[in-house]
């Protein structure tokens, strides 16, 4: 993808600050980060969302985050991390290649979870899981 960004910074047409890098992955600090230590971790091969990264791409994804959330843990000293993916322009996604976020929090950095809602009824709950359940 010529104009996609993190495709850029993985050819190294730009500039990033590498933490990780292996055949599958590349991780980078996020140059506006939630907090210092916020790390991308990016597949090489360009897929727009997670619906998109097979399988076997997303079963190394995962050994790998831990790896780089203990390393960013210990690194800046937080007390914390949230991990991240923002699939489609609804749930925030600005740049469209998969990428995961690494965030190193706070106890004090103010920054607070978004807040969930219940159920109307045990009924509507009832109906969106089988719903749910149908989809896979």
């Amino acid at each position: 993808m010529t104009d996609c960004l993190f495709c850029k910074i993985i050819s190294w047409d730009i500039e990033s600050t590498k933490i990780y890098e292996d055949d599958t992955f590349l991780a980078f600090l996020d140059i506006n980060p939630v907090n210092p230590g916020h790390t991308l971790l990016v597949p090489k091969e360009h897929f727009k969302d997670l619906y998109e990264v097979p399988d076997e791409v997303l079963s190394k994804a995962g050994p790998i985050m831990k790896k780089i959330a203990n390393a960013i843990k210990r690194g800046v000293g937080a007390d914390g991390i949230n991990i991240g993916m923002n699939n489609e322009i609804a749930a925030g996604q600005e740049i469209f290649h998969a990428h995961f976020h690494i965030m190193p929090r706070m106890s004090d950095d103010g920054y607070e979870m978004w807040h969930g809602k219940p159920y109307d009824s045990d009924e509507t709950k009832k109906n969106i899981a089988e719903k749910i359940r149908k989809s896979l």
